[in-house]
Parts: structure tokens; sequence; C-alpha cells
């Protein structure tokens, strides 16, 4: 199966813990170096009444259920995660065009210094290091990098 046979649609209550699953699933596999800030209770919980009913959240979903989460805030790319399994498969592709689709006029995103393989994908994508800091802003305590994406021939 590849992208291709994936529908993305708008995540509903119902989706939220299998959402929060993909989050830690990738989290463990992406990032096996970075601390967690929150518990996996606590990421299902914030998943449930948080990230779905409050933002932009859109699902990857074949028969086996939801691969893929993509959430959007205002201009933010807020969180890009997939089920391990999918990585490399173009599924992080149509989100990122999803992405842009959704607000043409610009995104922003933070990843993780650490984060070598989420780097090549933004910049392969168009988005631009513009701030490097040493984590003190965000709750790992992790090194990471501020990406930028604007559309050609604007800014």
């Amino acid at each position: 199966m590849n992208s291709d046979d994936v529908v993305l649609r708008r995540a509903d209550p119902a989706d939220a813990q299998a959402a929060a699953d993909v989050w830690l699933r990738s989290f463990a596999a992406a990032l096996p170096s970075v601390r967690r800030a929150h518990d996996d209770a606590e990421v299902r919980a914030w998943f449930s009444h948080v990230v779905v009913p409050r933002h932009e959240t859109w699902v990857a979903v074949v028969d086996s259920g939801v691969v893929g989460v993509l959430v959007l805030e205002g201009g933010e790319l807020e969180q890009l995660y997939l089920d391990p399994s999918w990585r490399g498969r173009g599924l992080g592709d149509r989100f990122v065009a999803l992405a842009k689709q959704r607000r043409p006029d610009g995104l922003a995103l933070w990843t993780f210094q650490v984060n070598a393989p989420a780097r090549r994908f933004y910049e392969r994508h168009g988005f631009l290091a513009v701030e490097h800091t040493d984590g003190s802003g965000n709750e790992e305590r992790e090194p990471d990098v501020r990406y930028l994406w604007q559309p050609r021939g604007s800014g």
C-alpha cells in the first residue's frame, strides 16, 4: 500500500486517541534521545481535549486506522507525525502539500536540531531555517530550529 491509498481528512473527536498513538510511536522512533515532557496518558489527554477540538487537525487514514497526523494553528505547522511504518512512502509530502494549500501565505514550524531527517524533509519542501535555539523555550529543553516557508514571489 502506498500513500495514494491513504485518505487525508479532518480529524473528529473519535480520532483523538489514534492520532495520539501515532504521535507517541513516531516520537519514540524518530527522537529516541529527546526527553519527553509528558507521559503517554498526558499526550492522549492533550490530543482529546486540546489538539483535536481546538486546532485544525488532519489525519491520514487507511483500512488499519490512523497512520498520520497534521496539526495547523494559525500560520504554524504545529505537528506532523507519521506512523514509523509510513515514513518514506510519500505521506509526509501529501501532508506538506495540504498544509501549504491551507496556508497559502506561508507557514512556520519548529523541529529539534537533532532530528536531521525532519530537517532535510522540510528543507526539501522549501522551508528555510531562520533561528536556532538552545532549547530553553521548549518543554523538552532540547535545542531546536525554526523554519519558515513562504510562497514564491512573496515576502
